[in-house]
């Protein structure tokens, strides 16, 4: 009997001491050989004749090795067994070094023989290699290794495997993954290596969650490779699976990739409350359970805050997974005022991240939630963070992110990764507050800028609809105008300045002006245009002057539409400059787009502009409008002004409702230019409103005009002007005959003020002048102007007229 029991013996094929691979022999107590294995004979070559009974040092060692060999042999007795190298020689006189493992063998009696079994060195030292790396891989390798059986049941699970699920390896051994892992986890786990068994297919670093059942809340991640085992006849064994714990390379990747996010997700347009919206949606719930956003009061309305910090801040945002947070928390649009010692003040004063990763008292929770605090608790807040919203050096506001229902305590990792968000919320932020500062001065300019109340007219029914653009592209320079004019006439008036900002509003309010000074000159659309071409010439040569010391946006054009309709005569002159042509919907319903020449834009220069006259029955419908109401990213201009057309037919309503309609049908939601649309649906003067007489040019025009006003006067019912208006009428025929020389035109239009005109053929203006009181004349035009409540002068191609308006007694209607 050995004192070992053989199955110390490995029997793998690659063990080199295995029954079937190794050489064998015995010696006795004096060292002869007294058996000699086949495979003995075919390692060194000696045949067992000629080696047994003979001593082994004699036999199978070189003189020069005997010491080395009988130190072994030494050994070997101490010891009661050895393994090692030793120098054996082969029969053909090689020195061959094998690696020999002997043990005792004891017999019946006092005899005692040695059993030694050898391999070529080589393949020992490659055999303890292996088993080295393999008792390595189960003792102190910090990788895990898991070793299945075909059912899945673990075999063997070395130390890094049992530290991750915090057990021993010898509670492991015999059980299964489900003991271990919470359910989904274990679904996982077996799924894929069911897979590995039934393909061979090895799994690569596989990620997945591993989550403990005895701490289910707790989730890490691990890296899983796994491979199929086999024996030498292809017999499945089992499978074997590489666990690496990656829970803080799984983190970093995620922290990495919500940066990443965060760089697309903030700052996606220039609005305060958007921003700070888009802040909480992306730290929640990917970092934190909840999360408001507090921005100091100033800079929700888009001014500058103050230097240290202090004051009053609106809750602008609030995300938070646990729908019953906000009820704890303050009010959306709240406002909220932190006390200096508090961590938000001292936060928002410092500028500095504050870090609470544990809230264990009562106490704790009351300094980060004052007055909220029971709620806090309630929910199960655990860890906090504040970071200050800072930019150019401004404190914004502050961040809040709470942790109640991850379990994981908020790291210094968090809080880094928490301040590039707060950085980027913090610039975004600042850009959309000086954005809405900038726009809100805009904004304001263009509508103290543009007409308010339209005027009531006798020649049109008159209807508006100004959109301003969206708040990325900025207010423009769009605008329109309702200016009443002589004779009961109205101007109508679209004009779009190019560009967008403060720059474009403020140039539109100084064309706007210029066109109510030319359309009280009376001037034809034309010369309107004309004048307003050299305008703009001005204004671009004096801004690039100025813009050496206040850079500005430059002024490149601009287009405008003037019309005149007048109601007496139903026609309406038109000329336009760049602008697209106005619609006119006639009494039918047929709409067709006015025959107009186009006209170079306003600031090209040397052109000229071309007027056209059209005949409009009543009751027919102009539209002029801006490109912002028919140019489309999806349709072309063409498609466009046929939408409009077709629009504008269909309508059969009052010009209010058409106007809203319309817009409504061709824009979105944010247009991305200014629209401006004026409707105007006009209406005609009745016959007996109008009285027009053809005086001589001689002395009796003036007794002529007074005894035809006060007979028209008197078949108005407006005897009680007949006093006033034949003075007025007296002085006006008076100064045509005296100083025209041709045929005196009067008119009495009665509409919601009585207009008297007396036309001449004369272009010399009168002037109205303060005579002295040595003076015998020179009084006549101050007294009409003292009688009247309007009088002026305008000019055609043959002459000029001058007019007055008197005001009609109270309660008289226009005939």
């Amino acid at each position: 009997m050995t004192d070992e029991p053989m199955t110390l013996f490995h029997e793998s094929p690659e063990d080199p001491f295995s029954v079937g691979n190794s050489a064998s022999a015995v010696l006795d107590h004096r060292g002869t050989v007294v058996g000699w294995g086949h495979r003995a004979e075919a390692l060194l070559g000696h045949p067992a004749d000629d080696v047994i009974g003979r001593p082994a040092l004699e036999a199978l060692v070189d003189p020069g090795d005997r010491d080395e060999v009988v130190a072994a042999a030494a050994a070997c007795l101490r010891d009661s067994g050895w393994f090692g190298i030793v120098p054996v020689v082969h029969r053909d006189g090689r020195r061959i070094p094998v690696g020999v493992r002997s043990r005792r063998i004891v017999r019946d009696g006092p005899a005692t023989e040695w059993f030694l079994v050898g391999a070529p060195a080589g393949d020992v030292i490659q055999w303890e290699t292996d088993r080295s790396v393999l008792d390595g891989l189960f003792r102190t390798a910090p990788v895990g290794l898991a070793v299945h059986a075909p059912d899945l049941s673990i075999l063997r699970i070395n130390r890094a495997v049992a530290r991750i699920g915090g057990i021993t390896v010898e509670q492991a051994r015999g059980r299964c993954t489900g003991d271990f892992l919470v359910a989904a986890d274990t679904e996982t786990v077996e799924r894929r290596l069911r897979e590995v068994l039934e393909t061979g297919r090895p799994m690569i670093f596989t990620e997945q969650p591993c989550r403990l059942r005895s701490d289910p809340s707790h989730v890490r991640y691990v890296s899983v490779s796994a491979f199929r085992m086999e024996d030498s006849a292809g017999d499945i064994l089992g499978v074997t699976q590489l666990v690496e714990d990656v829970t803080e390379r799984h983190r970093a990747r995620l922290r990495l990739a919500l940066l990443n996010d965060a760089g697309a997700r903030i700052g996606t347009t220039l609005d305060v409350v958007t921003t700070a919206w888009e802040l909480a949606d992306v730290v929640v719930p990917e970092l934190a359970d909840c999360a408001t956003v507090d921005l100091l009061e100033p800079v929700s309305r888009g001014e500058e805050p103050s230097q240290d910090g202090f004051g009053p801040v609106l809750r602008t945002a609030v995300r938070s997974e646990n729908p019953s947070a906000e009820e704890g928390l303050n009010p959306l649009g709240g406002i909220i005022r932190f006390a200096p010692e508090t961590p938000q003040g001292r936060c928002l004063a410092e500028q500095v991240p504050i870090l609470v990763p544990e809230l264990r008292t009562p106490a704790d929770h009351a300094a980060v939630a004052q007055e909220r605090a029971d709620h806090a608790r309630a929910m199960g807040v655990h860890s906090v963070m504040m970071l200050p919203l800072a930019a150019r050096g401004l404190v914004l506001g502050l961040v809040t992110l709470w942790r109640s229902r991850t379990p994981d305590p908020f790291e210094e990792d968090d809080l880094t990764l928490a301040g590039e968000f707060a950085a980027r919320a913090a610039v975004c932020i600042d850009n959309a507050r000086r954005y809405t500062r900038q726009h809100q001065a805009a904004l304001t300019l263009q509508r103290r800028l543009l007409p308010g109340e339209l005027p009531e007219l006798p020649a049109a029914e008159v209807a508006h609809q100004y959109i301003p653009a969206g708040a990325a592209e900025g207010v423009g320079g769009d605008w329109f105008d309702v200016i009443p004019l002589s004779g009961a006439r109205v101007a109508l008036v679209v004009g779009d300045v190019i560009g967008h900002g403060i720059d474009a509003a403020a140039t539109m309010g100084r064309l706007r002006t210029a066109v109510h000074t030319l359309a009280e000159l009376d001037l034809d659309p034309d010369e309107v245009l004309s004048h307003l071409d050299d305008l703009v010439h001005r204004l671009a040569a004096e801004q690039e002057s100025n813009n050496q010391d206040f850079p500005l946006d430059q002024v490149t054009g601009a287009s405008c539409l003037y019309a005149v309709y007048d109601p007496v005569s139903r026609i309406c002159s038109l000329a336009r400059a760049g602008h697209p042509p106005p619609v006119v919907v006639t009494p039918d319903g047929t709409a067709a787009f006015a025959d107009l020449p186009a006209g170079p834009p306003l600031g090209l220069g040397g052109l000229p502009f071309e007027a056209a006259e059209i005949e409009l029955p009543e009751g027919s419908l102009l539209a002029l409008y801006t490109n912002g109401l028919v140019q489309s990213p999806e349709y072309d201009i063409d498609a466009g002004l046929a939408r409009l057309a077709e629009e504008l037919a269909r309508r059969d309503c009052p010009v209010e409702e058409t106007a809203k309609a319309v817009v409504d049908a061709l824009l979105p939601a944010e247009p991305g230019d200014d629209v401006a649309l004026l409707l105007a649906r006009t209406r005609v003067l009745p016959g007996d409103s109008v009285a027009t007489w053809t005086l001589p040019a001689d002395a009796r025009a003036a007794g002529q005009a007074r005894a035809l006003m006060a007979e028209q006067l008197s078949a108005w019912k407006l005897d009680d002007l007949a006093f006033t208006t034949e003075l007025v009428v007296s002085e006006l025929v008076t100064n045509a005959y005296r100083y025209a020389g041709g045929p005196v035109t009067l008119r009495l239009i009665l509409g919601p003020c009585l207009i008297c005109e007396v036309s001449d053929t004369s272009s010399t203006a009168p002037h109205l002048r303060r005579a002295r009181t040595t003076d015998e004349g020179g009084r006549g035009l101050f007294l009409v102007a003292q009688l009247t409540e309007r009088w002026g002068t305008r000019y055609g191609r043959e002459g000029k007229t001058v007019w007055t308006e008197q005001q009609l007694p109270p309660g008289h209607s226009p005939a």
